[in-house]
């Protein structure tokens, strides 16, 4: 019997709305699997079925769970963004609140 495919999970920082500040932290189903600064893109296999993904900025916490098919390209960008009204801080001071979002990209086939 054949194995199936495995899948594989794609995570991006190069949002133009991204802050360019602190790092993110980023695990795979309870794995840490990497500390993206702004434009770091992490690329790991992963078998097919259910995952969870957790990304934080220290200050916000995100909790994504998906469905990896066996051959899918699994995508999401990492967003770490200051609101309204905090940009100014950020640009006078150099510190603000930063928000923090993982928005799932359009997936494709690893298999061509």
């Amino acid at each position: 019997m054949a194995s199936s495919p495995t899948a594989r999970l794609t995570i991006a920082r190069m949002s133009d709305r991204d802050a360019k500040q602190r790092q993110v932290y980023v695990s795979l189903d309870g794995e840490q699997i990497a500390y993206m600064m702004f434009g770091d893109t992490v690329t790991r296999p992963l078998p097919p079925g259910p995952h969870t993904l957790k990304v934080n900025n220290t200050l916000v916490w995100k909790t994504v769970h998906f469905d990896a098919q066996p051959g899918e390209d699994v995508r999401y960008s990492v967003v770490n963004y200051s609101g309204r009204g905090f940009a100014l801080l950020l640009t006078m001071f150099g510190v603000s609140m930063l928000f923090l979002s993982v928005e799932r990209e359009s997936s494709s086939s690893l298999i061509s």
